[in-house]
C-alpha cells in the first residue's frame, strides 16, 4: 500500500523533532478531537487534533475536489480558522475522526462546510509536509476524493464559521493567481497545485 503513495515534499523536513520559529497559543480543541495519527511502523493510534499540529505528528487526512467540467470548486476559509485563516484552498479538507472512515469524514465534511453532498470518487493518496504558521505543522497522508457538479445549478450554503467566500476556477487562471497571489493560498494547496498542475486530482 505505501509505495502507492505520492510523496509530495520529500525534501520537506519532518517528524516531532521540527525546530519551531514561532510560539503555539493555540488550546487543545474543547471538547477535544481526536484524529488517526500514525507511528513509524505505520500503525495507528489516536491523538487531538491540535496537538498533532503542534508537534508535527504524521497524521491522516482528506481532501475533496468538486469539479463541474474543467471549473474546481474553491473555497476561502473563515478568518477565524486556527490555521491559515482568510486563505483559498481546495474545495473542503478534514482529518478522519477516531474510528471514522476516510470516505464518510470526506462526505461529513463536505455538508459541514459547504452545506451541500454529493457521491464521490477516491482518486489518490499523496502525503505533504508544510509550515502552516503559528508554530504549527501539517503532516499529513491525505486522501483525496473528487466530485462532479453542476456550476449553474449547486447551491452553496456554506457555513460563515468555517468559510469565507467560494468561487470557481480553471485550471491555468488558478496557477497564474498562485504565481501572482502566493500568499492568498494555504501552503498545502499550493502544493497540491504545483504537483498537479492541470487539477487532474
Amino acid at each position: 500500500m505505501l509505495d502507492t503513495i505520492t510523496n509530495l515534499t520529500p525534501d520537506a523536513p519532518m517528524g516531532p523533532d521540527l525546530e519551531r520559529q514561532e510560539p503555539c497559543d493555540f488550546p487543545t480543541s474543547d471538547p477535544a478531537i481526536m484524529i488517526p495519527a500514525i507511528r513509524a511502523d505505520g500503525t495507528l493510534f489516536p491523538i487531538e487534533k491540535i496537538e498533532a499540529h503542534r508537534i508535527g505528528q504524521h497524521h491522516l487526512a482528506i481532501s475533496v475536489f468538486v469539479f463541474d467540467c474543467d471549473y474546481l470548486l474553491i473555497q476561502r476559509r473563515a478568518k477565524d480558522k486556527y490555521h491559515c485563516g482568510g486563505l483559498w484552498a481546495n474545495t473542503c479538507c478534514t482529518h478522519p475522526h477516531w474510528g471514522e472512515t476516510a470516505s464518510n469524514a470526506a462526505s461529513r465534511r463536505l455538508d459541514e462546510e459547504l452545506g451541500f453532498s454529493l457521491p464521490m470518487a477516491h482518486r489518490r493518496t499523496v502525503e505533504y509536509s508544510a509550515d502552516v504558521g503559528g508554530g504549527l505543522w501539517e503532516r499529513e497522508r491525505v486522501d483525496m476524493f473528487r466530485a462532479e457538479a453542476d456550476r449553474t445549478a449547486l447551491k452553496i450554503p456554506f457555513n460563515h464559521d468555517e468559510v469565507c467566500e467560494t468561487r470557481w476556477i480553471k485550471a491555468d487562471e488558478l496557477r497564474q493567481d498562485i504565481i501572482d497571489n502566493p500568499a492568498a493560498y494555504t501552503p498545502w494547496f499550493r502544493i497540491y497545485v504545483n504537483r498537479f498542475p492541470e487539477l487532474d486530482f
